[in-house]
């Protein structure tokens, strides 16, 4: 009775711990997109919208930011914000817009997780070339045990709210500029 009563437990906790180990997710679009952006000016203009430096999530992988979907989260809170007149693809813009993630620190373990995000964001009239703006952009985002208990779960909140409060202060830079 007891060898059973060791064995149902010790099954049970595997299952624990494969539950909440899980596989990783990468950041959506959605996740990584602010609710509002808070602009100062909106921009008559259009704009085309590159990013670089992100990776996507491998099968073993902690979860990470794609290009594609950074990309999406941008254009989707340029057009919420209404801050340049509209996104289009391609170099076709009155102004080219490329973000770069240049650094990520997560946490691999832990009850909170805090993840550090650094993009270079810049800014160029496609009419002349000129640079409009460039700027460093650092952001935070801290995701607890009340977000999920799951870990992979509370690193990709982590990595998505840190994306967002980048968007955010990079697009309220452009928004004080005066083009």
């Amino acid at each position: 009775m007891k060898t059973l009563i060791q064995r149902t437990s010790w099954v049970v906790a595997s299952i624990l711990v494969l539950q909440l180990a899980g596989c990783a997710s990468p950041a959506s679009h959605e996740g990584m997109t602010p609710e509002a952006v808070a602009v100062s000016k909106k921009h008559p203009y259009s704009v085309s919208v590159e990013t670089k430096g992100g990776s996507e999530t491998g099968a073993m992988d902690s979860s990470n930011i794609s290009n594609a979907d950074l990309k999406k989260a941008i254009e989707s809170s340029i057009v919420k914000s209404s801050l340049f007149k509209n996104v289009v693809q391609g170099k076709n813009g009155d102004y080219d817009l490329t973000v770069s993630v240049t650094s990520m620190s997560k946490p691999t373990f832990g009850m909170s997780f805090t993840v550090e995000m650094e993009t270079a964001w810049s800014l160029n009239k496609r009419s002349d070339s000129s640079v409009a703006m460039r700027k460093v952009i650092k952001s935070s985002h801290t995701a607890t045990m009340s977000d999920s208990v799951v870990g992979v779960t509370r690193l990709q909140l982590a990595v998505e709210g840190a994306a967002r409060a980048n968007i955010a202060q990079g697009l309220k830079a452009i928004s004080e500029l005066d083009l």
